[in-house]
């Protein structure tokens, strides 16, 4: 019988997650635990954050005869550390390649870029005129790039200054920045239905890719920097060819506005997330749909490949991070967290790859057929139930009463309900702005004819 490890580990209270990132450093170097971290809504002391993640409660194991682990134990993510900094709502956050810096941006304009070393030094940047939507790190780690809902994106120089260069192009909200591989060019998406390519070094706009019908939440470049993916609130995932600008294939499978995307690391693979709950895996050589995984209550915002490129971590409006094992198309981890913490996750370490060489035989996406396996993971059933709480196991402790816990839930589903309505709203003054532009357009070509 193959050995199931699925554990549940929270910190704080239920949060939408907004963002995560797994460290992009360390390729392929499994003695070395890889770093996981959240970005979230909330605002909770580190003390309290911590002794939450301290006091928590975890389900047990199923596996082999024999296959026994206790709690905690050294396999297990566990909170590496806590920053608090920001003064509003963290939309979004990225580590550096050498993971010795990591920056987030926030509804309160600003930029904090956190120095992994214990009671090292963060830097505050400003220059924004509204919230921070995206941020991304250079491959050199020199530069970091900031979008925003003042419709700009600055590149800034991550030092004591906090010098800055704006781009200005897009007419609406900037949801989306990356930058390519070899760092001499960074992809835009936008609320103005557009994703645009600029030149870093040069500091200018170079073209613009315009086929979707809604607004583009997402553009990321292949990791050899060849092929763009986009997703947008058409439903819709695009894959561009970078240098004929042309869309190569459009993925039309998720029932909701697309929220992220990202090539997997070997660029052969790519993974979506939805607002219909579904996180799906395509190859971009044959567009097929490879893996599709239901296992979030609410909307999936992002997600985040491990550089070995066998995890994918998931990150919901249902409060929890998810740790997807690709090779095997199943649910590793569920994680409860909130505001900014860094999880450590040692499941590369040696004793968890033994463990796994005994389920199974070794696979990598390297192998002869170059693909991950076909997954079709089934919707979970309940609301807000993760994955290990489906198995013959104990139940964790209940931290709350029964009806606080239900009044939380209405709470948060009012919430969800309110977000959607401000979503439409958005969407409705977007046309109404489209029709204005277009009226005032009319208007000047008719003066222009009637002037003598």
């Amino acid at each position: 019988m193959e050995a199931v490890i699925q554990r549940s580990f929270r910190s704080g209270d239920k949060k939408s997650r907004r963002r995560v990132s797994f460290n992009r450093g360390g390729r392929g170097a499994a003695k070395r635990p890889a770093l996981l971290l959240a970005a979230v809504r909330g605002a909770e002391t580190e003390r309290a954050a911590t002794a939450a993640a301290a006091s928590s409660g975890s389900s047990g194991v199923l596996g082999t005869p024999g296959l026994a682990m206790a709690a905690p134990c050294p396999e297990d993510p566990s909170l590496e550390r806590h920053f608090k900094g920001h003064r509003d709502a963290v939309t979004c956050v990225d580590f550096s390649l050498n993971t010795k810096h990591l920056a987030s941006g926030s509804m309160d304009s600003c930029l904090m870029v956190w120095h992994m070393k214990p009671q090292s030094r963060a830097y505050r940047f400003t220059g924004h005129k509204d919230s921070v939507t995206c941020v991304n790190f250079s491959p050199s780690g020199h530069l970091l790039a900031s979008g925003s809902r003042d419709k700009t994106v600055r590149i800034w120089i991550p030092n004591v200054k906090g010098e800055s260069t704006v781009f200005r192009a897009h007419t609406a909200t900037v949801r989306s920045v990356h930058f390519c591989s070899d760092g001499q060019s960074f992809v835009t998406a936008s609320d103005d239905k557009t994703v645009k390519v600029w030149s870093t070094h040069r500091q200018k706009f170079l073209f613009s890719l315009s086929q979707h019908i809604n607004w583009v939440r997402c553009a990321r470049f292949s990791p050899d920097g060849r092929l763009i993916v986009s997703a947008s609130d058409d439903k819709t995932v695009k894959l561009w060819d970078k240098s004929s600008r042309e869309c190569v294939h459009s993925y039309c499978e998720h029932g909701g506005f697309v929220t992220y995307v990202d090539f997997h690391p070997s660029g052969t693979c790519i993974a979506a997330a939805g607002m219909d709950n579904t996180v799906k895996v395509w190859d971009v050589r044959t567009h097929r749909l490879l893996q599709h995984y239901q296992l979030h209550s609410a909307a999936v915002n992002a997600l985040s490949f491990h550089p070995s490129g066998n995890y994918l971590v998931t990150a919901s409006s249902d409060s929890t991070l998810k740790i997807l094992d690709l090779m095997e198309g199943r649910l590793l981890y569920t994680l409860h967290g909130h505001q900014v913490m860094v999880w450590k996750s040692n499941f590369d370490i040696v004793d968890y790859g033994e463990v796994m060489k005994v389920q199974r035989p070794p696979a990598t996406l390297a192998s002869s057929s170059g693909t991950l396996p076909e997954v079709d993971f089934p919707v979970p059933p309940g609301r807000g139930r993760s994955q290990e709480s489906m198995q013959s196991q104990p139940q964790e402790p209940v931290s709350m009463p029964q009806t606080l816990t239900s009044t939380l839930e209405h709470i948060v589903g009012q919430l969800d309900v309110l977000t959607q309505t401000v979503s439409i709203l958005e969407q409705r003054l977007t046309l109404t702005e489209d029709k204005l532009k277009q009226c005032l357009e009319n208007q000047q070509l008719i003066m222009q004819r009637t002037t003598p």
